[in-house]
């Protein structure tokens, strides 16, 4: 069977790609001309101007679970569980 059977289908694909592909072509322009380029102008250039605070990492950093306010039991575990590696018991491992 010849391939040029196959060609109404193939257009019918090549024409779905082609409008898929020119509507999100059109979407990144208009993404990159009305909300990336304001960004740009407005607070990108406000925080190289120095209008905003400082950047602070510990705003940002994961808190440990004693910093958030949480007891943790098994911080200080006593006793001789098997996982405890002192030389007078005889846990595993």
């Amino acid at each position: 069977m010849m391939l040029s059977a196959f060609f109404p289908f193939y257009q019918f694909l090549w024409t779905v790609y082609f409008l898929i592909m020119f509507l999100v072509g059109f979407w990144c322009i208009f993404m990159f001309f009305g909300y990336v380029i304001p960004i740009w102008l407005t607070a990108g250039l406000a925080e190289y101007f120095g209008k905003t605070k400082a950047f602070d990492p510990e705003e940002v950093r994961r808190k440990t679970l004693p910093e958030q306010g949480a007891e943790v039991i098994y911080s200080n575990p006593q006793g001789s569980g098997p996982f405890l590696h002192s030389h007078d018991n005889h846990g595993h491992h």
